[in-house]
């Protein structure tokens, strides 16, 4: 059971919190629906059929690709994971992903499998994931790199990969800013013409199945044009010095691999995603329904001009130490400046920049009408980061933004998450924390992405997202924020008067002791 569990840890990285502790229990529960990203125990009927390749599929579609792309919000996370499942299962030709976390749990061990079927069937598979707090061992690291059709990359690997205790201690001592410099990226591409972007990482708290804590996220799939700037964004981060192969990072390690370990890994993760035990009724159904409700995603595209915004590998030159911004930074300002009537911001972290606070009392005083939801004490799964929104959010109060700050128990839990009646019987209600990142500006222009709305965004880690200008996208966009700020889901903020009272009193103690640190620049 432990080696199993610990399949693919290779992506596992928790900047933001710790993963909930897989017990046999929770491997049966959230384990359910997460199987829609295997797809490799199909219903037999389906099996049966010959699998009909993107290629194919989104031919009726070529024209509208060439100069357009098609746009669908993901902001369920059944219906984020099931597009990544009905396209990892049916690329022809390439898989690139590149993700902040890959965790060790059912999602990601299953995730993983499938990417490894992928690439049995003659996908080439790439790997690029962060290196900050990873888990894995050498052996499961290597086995998966071993097929001749995967490759692994680790970004920035001064911590985790192929690094001593004595090595770390003196990357961070040394290098303290290169050490923070983080690769936040979350995207999917399948063969350069479908892609995936938002706040989603690979693990079972972004999809709903954890019985402790989740996440209300977004993401957006792109079809088309958009898509060749996503796959140059991976290119350039997959050819950076920054990003060293597993086998030149573990090459002692590499050496000592047996044809047998890596045999007998794979065939463990094969087994564990081909078990029947593992299925329910509701998950055998939702399997055959996949190629119908992928059909149905398709027809629901909007067709529109989407910017793909990203930073370069090591996001600035880092001259300036913890600040520098980036191209993202840029491009996201420049967009807010932009505003005439309304900014409404959905982001998981409030930490104004340098520059911040000025930047939204001067859009106010202009007549701009500011309004932010984030986390509230009750909901964070980040007590740092919490502390220093905490530290201006009387200032921000005072300038004239609308403040709201997310329930743990929202009432749009209910219907965000498909699967909620599942998940609530397993135990006590799990706590949905905001972890979508999100804006519109003026009703039109918006954003869905990796970008939150503090200095490691800003100035440390890369980030990307999806810029788009179409009135029905951006209306559903801004109508989904705001009801997010809606009184069931979210407590409005006042001069004196802040939610922190609904969340425990030891969650309050740690706070205080937080607020006391200086770490803004890294939040």
């Amino acid at each position: 059971m432990a080696v199993i569990l610990h399949l693919f840890a290779c992506c596992a990285v928790f900047l933001r919190r710790p993963v909930t502790a897989v017990t046999p229990t929770s491997i049966l529960l959230s384990g359910l629906l997460c199987l829609l990203v295997v797809l490799v125990v199909p219903v037999k009927a389906e099996a049966e059929l010959p699998v009909i390749g993107l290629t194919e599929r989104l031919q009726p579609l070529q024209s509208q690709m060439q100069n357009s792309t098609g746009v669908y919000l993901l902001e369920y996370g059944e219906e984020a994971l099931m597009g990544r499942a009905w396209l990892t299962a049916h690329a022809e030709r390439s898989i690139d992903v590149q993700y902040f976390i890959w965790s060790s749990d059912n999602i990601g061990t299953l995730a993983a499998e499938a990417l490894l079927s992928a690439a049995e069937r003659g996908v080439k598979v790439r790997v690029l994931v962060d290196d900050l707090l990873i888990d894995a061992d050498d052996v499961t690291l290597l086995s998966l790199e071993a097929h001749p059709n995967v490759e692994v990359k680790i970004y920035n690997p001064l911590h985790s990969v192929g690094v001593s205790g004595v090595k770390r201690f003196l990357n961070i001592a040394l290098g303290f800013r290169q050490v923070n410099q983080r690769m936040h990226d979350k995207t999917a591409t399948f063969d350069g013409v479908v892609g995936i972007t938002g706040g989603r990482n690979m693990a079972d708290e972004y999809y709903d199945f954890d019985q402790q804590y989740n996440f209300r996220d977004r993401d957006i799939l792109l079809v088309g044009h958009a898509v060749k700037q996503m796959t140059g964004n991976f290119e350039q981060f997959w050819q950076s010095d920054l990003s060293k192969p597993i086998s030149e990072l573990l090459q002692h390690s590499k050496q000592q691999l047996t044809q047998q370990q890596v045999h007998e890994f794979q065939q463990q993760l094969h087994l564990y995603a081909q078990d029947p035990a593992n299925f329910a009724p509701e998950v055998r159904q939702a399997l055959a329904d996949l190629p119908r409700r992928f059909s149905e995603l398709v027809d629901a595209l909007v067709w529109t001009e989407v910017k793909f915004v990203h930073d370069m590998p090591g996001k600035n030159s880092g001259k300036e130490g913890l600040k520098g911004g980036g191209r993202s930074t840029d491009s996201l300002v420049q967009v807010l400046a932009s505003a005439k009537r309304t900014i409404t911001i959905q982001s998981p972290y409030l930490i104004l920049p340098e520059g911040g606070m000025d930047f939204f009392a001067d859009k106010i005083a202009q007549g701009v009408k500011v309004k932010i939801v984030t986390n509230s004490l009750a909901s964070t799964d980040n007590l740092p980061a919490f502390s220093g929104y905490a530290k201006i959010r009387e200032d921000l109060l005072a300038i004239g933004v609308e403040l709201y700050e997310f329930r743990p128990h929202p009432l749009s839990q209910r219907t965000l998450m498909a699967r909620y009646p599942q998940v609530q019987g397993a135990g006590r209600e799990p706590i949905f924390a905001l972890h979508a990142k999100s804006f519109v500006v003026d009703g039109q222009l918006a954003y869905v992405g990796t970008f939150n709305l503090d200095p490691r965004s800003a100035n440390l880690n890369t980030e990307v997202g999806a810029l788009f200008n179409e009135p029905t996208l951006s209306s559903r966009l801004e109508q989904s924020i705001l009801n997010d700020m809606l009184p069931v889901n979210s407590w409005r903020v006042s001069k004196g008067d802040n939610p922190d009272k609904h969340a425990s009193l030891a969650k309050r103690a740690k706070l205080m002791g937080f607020k006391l640190l200086p770490l803004d620049p890294i939040l």
